[in-house]
């Protein structure tokens, strides 16, 4: 409730409609004296003292959007009204009035003119002196007055510096907040990947175990046994297809993607849309693909196109000046990649190393393997095989 006020009152429109109630306030309780009473505190004419006394008091209404114009039109009414009122002291409301206008110059003008408040009043207060000097007045309020209206500046200037360490206090937690979060996502994911991994250890290791037993055990069967023989095959397919399912759900979850993760991904089909992607980065590169292309199955496309595409990146960070070329081939029962560049390896720049240990998860997920050093004749070249499943009637 009270942060819902706070900012109530800090509302620009509910600022600027009070300004104008008060201004419009003082203004009435300085012109309607003059033409109901005759009020000789601001002078004759009535005409004069009419103009005055809103020159002094309706410049309040914008003393938020133009502080500096708001307080040198009061400041120079108040000396117009000291002046216009002799021999009668003047009167109180232009007085409040530059009160609120130099608040105003305090808290809101920005730059060093908002440092001219102290000198320029001290200088308009020299003329006031001489004048009541001259006419025989008390000039004994003019110092006291000199001071309370440095000092409203000066809580101005106060309640600024308060405003602008709030702002940057809250960005600065606005900016701690966005770290947190960030830090939860990191946590978030390191937690999913090794959730990831532990499945893949543990739970896709022993269904590939009962697949492996199943089919033997069909092997050294005995006999007929058409029923028994019907299980164990129901069982080698059911366990190979939930091992082609963790896996693709596994992909999803060690993705740093997000919801994106869901959405279609990527294959082999794809890699002349990735090539022609470094091509323009600058790094000459040639698709070479042997054998007949096949479909694959879902997760094996994504990881094999995942590593030419860490390969590429890897070379186009790392090598430098140079050319590359993948080289995609069918064989029977595997798909072989091959990565080169004639680039200077990994030794342009530094590197994290978590590219090859990305791509050897890759494969190691698809039971296949990865091979990554340097060219006999220089540059860097990654192989990696990833074996086809076999089929479910195998």
């Amino acid at each position: 409730m009270r942060r819902r006020v706070e900012n109530w009152l800090r509302n620009p429109r509910v600022q600027g409609t009070g300004d104008a109630v008060l201004a419009a306030l003082l203004a009435v309780t300085s012109v309607l004296p003059v033409l109901a009473f005759g009020d000789q505190s601001w002078g004759k004419p009535k005409a004069l003292a009419v103009t005055l006394g809103l020159l002094s008091t309706v410049p309040v209404a914008w003393r938020a959007r133009r502080p500096l114009t708001a307080f040198g039109i009061v400041l120079f009414a108040n000396g117009a009204c000291i002046y216009a009122a002799v021999p009668h002291g003047a009167a109180f409301q232009p007085f409040v009035a530059l009160t609120l206008t130099a608040y105003s110059v305090g808290s809101r003008a920005e730059g060093r003119r908002a440092l001219w408040v102290p000198p320029v009043l001290l200088a308009a207060s020299a003329p006031v002196f001489v004048a009541a000097r001259l006419h025989g007045q008390q000039s004994g309020n003019i110092i006291p007055s000199l001071l309370w209206l440095v000092a409203a500046w000066a809580v101005g200037r106060t309640v600024r510096s308060w405003r602008h360490q709030n702002v940057a206090l809250q960005a600065a937690n606005r900016e701690l907040e966005e770290q947190r979060e960030l830090q939860a996502q990191a946590a978030v994911a390191v937690e999913r990947g090794r959730i990831a991994r532990e499945l893949h250890d543990v739970v896709a290791h022993n269904v590939s175990m009962m697949v492996v037993q199943a089919g033997g055990a069909g092997r050294v069967l005995h006999g007929e046994q058409p029923d028994v023989r019907n299980a164990l095959e129901v069982i080698a397919a059911t366990g190979r297809e939930t091992v082609d399912e963790m896996r693709t759900l596994l992909g999803v979850l060690r993705s740093d993607d997000g919801p994106s993760a869901l959405k279609p991904q990527p294959g082999l089909a794809d890699l002349e849309q990735l090539i022609g992607g470094v091509r323009e980065a600058g790094l000459p590169v040639t698709l070479r693909i042997e054998g007949v292309p096949r479909p694959l199955p879902a997760t094996l496309d994504l990881s094999a196109y995942r590593i030419v595409q860490e390969a590429l990146t890897n070379t186009v960070k790392h090598a430098g000046p140079a050319c590359a070329q993948v080289t995609v081939c069918y064989e029977d029962g595997q798909v072989a990649l091959e990565i080169t560049d004639t680039g200077r390896g990994l030794d342009n720049g530094p590197g994290t190393g978590h590219g090859l240990v990305g791509m050897r998860e890759r494969a190691a997920m698809l039971g296949g393997e990865i091979e990554a050093a340097p060219g006999d004749g220089g540059g860097f070249t990654v192989r990696a095989r990833l074996p086809l499943p076999a089929p479910a009637s195998a």
